[in-house]
């Protein structure tokens, strides 16, 4: 079974909030991120858009299809 990823100790509940030392911190994160390339952005949200387009036809084609049914049935 693998280790839960060790998190860091939280400060005590009396220190203050030192905004240079977030903006230390979150600099330090963002230095730690791996930035997708410009081709993985564009295939990426590509894929998104055409997911969405996807979805919404769906739902619009069953809408009209269970509406017709409901005119059908109720007419």
């Amino acid at each position: 079974m693998s280790k839960p990823a060790e998190s860091p100790t939280p400060a005590p509940a009396n220190d203050k909030f030192d905004p240079t030392e977030f903006l230390r911190g979150t600099r330090e994160e963002l230095g730690k991120v791996v930035w997708p390339s410009r081709q993985q952005l564009i295939s990426e949200s590509v894929a998104v858009v055409l997911m969405v387009v996807l979805s919404a036809t769906t739902i619009y084609l069953l809408d009209n299809l269970f509406t017709w049914m409901a005119r059908q049935v109720f007419g």
